[in-house]
């Protein structure tokens, strides 16, 4: 098995009569055959109640004739498993093969669905999705805005700005684009969460704090984010970090409960010792992570379908019958695909991708992962519909407009004391592309922050200039370096490079600056 550990029996069958034939001739291979079968396949070939769920099985049965009473519901994970298979075919041309699935009941915490993979049609069939880390895509970006909201850092209405953005890392530049790899300007956060944006994401992280987001997830029972904050950096915004199938749809199921946090069951109570699968470190029933009001403000903006029409249009896979709230994530080259949501009894999640790390071919949360989520939510309700949960005392309702009308009027929910009747962007520009005008605030483009910058020995000191680069320029603002005015004006303006740390800043007639860019020059200075 060292040669291939995810060999198919008959494989490693063949292997193993080599290996006994060369140490005692005339091996019985027919035994070696039978040995192989039972010991790689037969755990995945159990009687069919077992065969139901043979990753869960393999978990809690340790001895021969060992009996559990699991909370899986059996007609449930019959139709999961069945779903997951359908779809899966659906999906064989885009390079889609494995998948995995979880139901959670939101009082109780109890696994009512665990479907590991997608059986014999995958190559590694006795890996399980619900456990196995992978990284997490755009679904991690509900907690980090509804941080941002409990904090009344920002409203649903507040106005963050996708527009394009360079961050310097010891890695490089990292600049975040959208699915769409287009920008939208100035947008609420209603429609920056819904639609998905992720330069809004990376701003939001900035204003909510990296350390901070890093522990939230923790607590929420992340405990695959076993690296220090800065090992992710602002792409931990954005899903750059490895989650396990099990803990994101806890997660989820926290907002569900409005911000408290408790761990999953696996085996029934009333049958032993309950057992509850740890999915964080902290040994508690339940804790509360995410404040009540802020929860059922992100739970409200999961579930606007107007919202995130900007990225998926109105009619989508997320579009039930019922009500639901759910995020899509895709990871980077399409390696991995997400569906997570919750309605007022369940939360489903779901994966789909490769084992392998294979990347899939034109597949995104929408297409992959969200219709087999979608058709778990209608088996889950066809018989009991699913209500919008209740504003908890901790809200408030208003209409708000948009000064200019960036977005259209509408009522809004607030976290007490944040409501504002008007959002009005103080400096606004637009950026003629054709016939489409796009509304952007002023940023400093380049540098991104703690660029460094190498002064070329060999091309003479006149010649090299660096530029310094705006979003938008409107009047009354001006650049400085180091506090002092510089003499260039416009939206982009040249530099002659000197040496040492520098704070590049845009700066309001009344000296307040809009943006700000530290930023260091290395090399020789010959003077111009």
């Amino acid at each position: 098995m060292l040669r291939g550990p995810a060999a198919k029996p008959a494989l490693v069958a063949q292997r193993a009569c080599a290996v006994a034939n060369d140490v005692s001739a005339g091996a019985d291979c027919d035994a070696i055959r039978a040995t192989a079968s039972m010991a790689l396949a037969g755990a995945y070939r159990m009687p069919p109640r077992w065969n139901l769920a043979p990753h869960l099985a393999a978990k809690l049965l340790k001895s021969p004739g060992a009996r559990v009473t699991t909370t899986l519901d059996a007609e449930l994970q019959a139709y999961a498993v069945a779903t997951l298979a359908d779809h899966l075919a659906e999906l064989a041309g885009r390079g889609v093969q494995d998948g995995a699935i979880v139901v959670l009941d939101n009082a109780t915490g109890d696994v009512l669905a665990w479907v590991g993979s997608s059986g014999e049609t995958s190559d590694a069939a006795q890996v399980d999705g619900v456990v196995a880390p992978r990284q997490a895509g755009s679904t991690l970006k509900p907690f980090l805005y509804a941080l941002a909201l409990d904090r009344k850092l920002v409203t649903a209405a507040s106005l963050v700005d996708d527009s394009p953005l360079a961050i310097a890392t010891e890695r490089g530049v990292y600049a975040p684009q959208n699915y769409d790899r287009g920008f939208h300007g100035a947008v609420s956060v209603r429609t920056a969460l819904a639609s998905s944006l992720n330069v809004p994401a990376v701003r939001t992280l900035d204003l909510v704090g990296l350390d901070r987001f890093h522990d939230t997830l923790r607590e929420l029972g992340f405990d695959t984010l076993t690296q220090p904050d800065d090992y992710y950096g602002a792409s931990l915004a954005l899903g750059g970090a490895d989650v396990t199938l099990l803990a994101l749809t806890n997660a989820y199921r926290a907002l569900a409960n409005g911000g408290v946090r408790s761990r999953t069951r696996t085996v029934a109570a009333g049958t032993g010792a309950p057992m509850r699968l740890p999915i964080g470190p902290d040994p508690a029933e339940s804790r509360r992570v995410l404040g009540s009001a802020a929860s059922f403000v992100v739970a409200d903006i999961l579930a606007d379908r107007g919202a995130r029409a900007t990225t998926f249009g109105l009619e989508n896979a997320l579009a039930t019958r019922v009500w639901s709230a759910a995020k899509t994530g895709t990871s980077k080259d399409m390696r991995d695909n997400w569906c997570v949501g919750f309605t007022s009894r369940y939360t489903v999640g779901v994966w789909v991708g490769n084992f392998s790390g294979a990347p899939m071919h034109d597949v995104s949360g929408v297409t992959g992962a969200a219709p087999i989520w979608r058709d778990l939510v209608h088996r889950l309700h066809r018989d009991a519909p699913s209500h919008a949960p209740s504003p908890p005392a901790g809200v408030e309702r208003g209409t708000v407009a948009f000064d200019p009308p960036v977005e259209r009027e509408r009522p809004e929910w607030f976290v007490r004391g944040t409501a504002t009747a008007t959002i009005r962007a103080t400096t606004r520009h637009f950026e003629e592309e054709g016939d489409d005008a796009v509304a952007s605030f002023p940023r400093i483009r380049y540098p991104a922050p703690d660029t460094i910058v190498a002064l070329d020995p060999d091309i003479p000191p006149a010649s090299q200039r660096m530029a310094f680069v705006a979003s938008a320029m409107p009047q009354g603002l001006r650049w400085t370096l180091n506090g002092t005015e510089i003499a260039g004006r416009g939206a982009r303006v040249l530099w002659a490079p000197v040496p040492g740390r520098h704070v590049l800043a845009l700066e309001d007639a009344n000296g307040v600056a809009v943006s700000t860019a530290a930023f260091e020059v290395r090399g020789a200075y010959r003077g111009n």
